[in-house]
């Protein structure tokens, strides 16, 4: 049960890439991993708490779970786990985001360090990302799959990380319209239950499979505004954030508060991999422009790591603290 609640004044710095900080600890990557890094839930599961605890050193206020590729169907198929053992660990993948909140509190204490009790966020990524077809990059699926093949597929995961008891539910790299409105219709299954919606998109005004960025934010806006606390971008390039949000509340009854933790701003080639590094722009060069946009949810996904989140920390106290003058 959630009793997450959010003034309009603060700001929550997230986690970063999960799979990119995870590699320091278990040495290896997920990449063409069907289940991604939820793998390592079943196979290294001290890396996780270990990665976990990296990003709640670096600053972090909202910590994901390890589940963003995490599925009944997926870890029965992949891990040759029964549908039980799968649950299980799904709601495992919460209670190691717990421990190491609890050594991160411990640190806290022992150091005389005060501050707010981070928060845990269980991660739902895309069906696209079970599919393991690239389609997770296109939101295609959305052509031939019903919704509610959709929502039935969600839906037992989204119970497990709920009674597992995550404070919030992280609804992310949604790169289609009709997906989006699934997840926010199960939402409706758990009223007690808050949510973030954050869309995968292609450029300046269009979600990855094509709908208009803003028309559809505002549609799931204003079916559940009590239950969703912010819609917005992840896993994108940083440079065309801005340009998603602006103007977007212009003719809202309620404003729709922001959330954007987009890639590091290399370019992903299914062939290559990650390219154009030497033409990034760093993120936290970027919080100030977010925090004047009125962006309250900022961190990092792809190919970022804790030290981005450190300077993401460092940027955001000096923004709110400038703008409190």
């Amino acid at each position: 049960m959630s009793n997450f609640e959010v003034s309009s004044k603060t700001v929550f710095v997230l986690d970063g890439g999960f799979s990119t900080q995870l590699t320091c600890h278990a040495g290896h990557t997920a990449d063409g991993d069907p289940l991604g890094s939820a793998r390592f839930l079943k196979t290294h599961p001290q890396d996780v708490i270990n990665t976990h605890l990296d990003f709640l050193r670096a600053g972090s206020d909202i910590i994901e779970t390890n589940t963003y590729q995490a599925s009944v169907d997926g870890l029965v198929k992949h891990l040759n786990l029964t549908v039980e053992e799968s649950y299980e660990l799904i709601k495992s993948a919460v209670e190691f985001a717990r421990t190491a909140r609890d050594l991160y509190l411990q640190e806290c204490q022992e150091s005389n360090l005060s501050g707010r009790k981070p928060l845990i966020a269980g991660s739902v990524g895309p069906y696209g990302a079970y599919l393991h077809d690239t389609s997770e990059y296109t939101g295609n699926y959305a052509d031939n799959t019903t919704k509610e093949t959709i929502k039935n597929w969600h839906r037992t995961r989204i119970q497990a990380l709920v009674e597992a008891g995550v404070d919030i539910l992280a609804f992310e790299t949604i790169p289609c319209q009709k997906e989006a409105e699934a997840l926010v219709e199960i939402l409706k299954e758990y009223p007690n239950m808050k949510a973030w919606l954050s869309f995968s998109c292609k450029n300046e005004t269009s979600l990855a499979h094509g709908e208009n960025f803003q028309n559809v934010a505002k549609k799931c806006w204003k079916s559940n505004p009590d239950q969703l606390i912010a819609i917005g971008v992840n896993g994108c390039s940083p440079k065309i954030v801005t340009e998603l949000f602006k103007d977007i509340n212009n003719d809202q009854e309620t404003s729709i508060q922001y959330i954007t933790y987009p890639n590091s701003g290399e370019t992903y080639d299914h062939k290559l991999g990650w390219t154009e590094s030497d033409k990034c722009e760093s993120l936290h060069n970027l919080v100030a422009e977010w925090l004047d946009l009125g962006v309250r949810y900022i961190g990092g996904c792809c190919r970022t790591n804790d030290v981005d989140i450190s300077r993401i920390r460092i940027e955001t106290d000096l923004g709110l603290k400038k703008n409190s003058l």
